[in-house]
């Protein structure tokens, strides 16, 4: 099932815009001009909000109050002192999508929720993956890696990848990711030079489905 929306935005052409390439990234955007449209849209089954209304911030706050708890994203035109995530206007389609993609880590399985990945069944919390029998340990780094893919819609761009797992730091490079997929994938892939489970694509990474 693709990942259900929320896209509440007044400007006509900028929600048609920004839904189709949503859509083009398989997601199945709920479309809202107004509040009254936005509140009614929140009831449904969402795995994310993305809230451009000029009165964004009290809305926001409302909805929470009325019990949404997918992550919301805020669509600004400046700074803004919510408690929500937000992003400034104006951006690109890719950093929005970085956005979504970063805010999946708060929801991501519990520790010890086992989750299924290709053949094998990851358990988290043990830092394991285990297939037919087969075991497979793993480091907390490849752990961090297998659960922020598992628990994103889509590419992970690798500097959102660098920056879940590693966090912000100039000692780490785009080489010290690589060298991590590269060891992951010969521990789980059958062929890691022709990688089925553990995907480069989009200058990202992914998991198959």
């Amino acid at each position: 099932m693709p990942t259900r929306i929320l896209l509440a935005e007044s400007d006509d052409v900028l929600r048609a815009s920004l839904a189709e390439q949503l859509e083009q990234e398989g997601y199945d955007v709920v479309p809202a001009s107004n509040a009254e449209e936005t509140c009614t849209a929140a009831r449904e089954n969402l795995s994310f909000a993305i809230i451009g209304l000029s009165d964004g911030e009290p809305l926001a706050a409302r909805l929470r109050e009325q019990g949404l708890s997918c992550p919301l994203l805020l669509l600004t035109d400046g700074e803004t002192q919510s408690a929500q995530e937000y992003l400034a206007r104006p951006f690109r389609i890719s950093v929005l999508l970085a956005r979504l993609h970063a805010l999946n880590t708060h929801h991501a399985p519990a520790d010890d929720a086992a989750v299924r990945i290709g053949p094998y069944t990851f358990h988290p919390s043990a830092k394991l993956l285990q297939a037919d029998g087969r075991k497979v340990r793993l480091t907390e780094k490849e752990t961090n890696i297998l659960k922020f893919l598992h628990a994103s819609s889509g590419t992970v761009p690798r500097d959102i990848l660098l920056h879940e797992v590693w966090g912000y730091s100039p000692a780490v490079a785009t080489h010290t990711l690589e060298t991590h997929i590269y060891r992951l994938r010969k521990k789980i892939e059958q062929d890691p030079a022709n990688a089925q489970i553990l995907l480069t694509e989009g200058g990202g990474y992914r998991l198959s489905a």
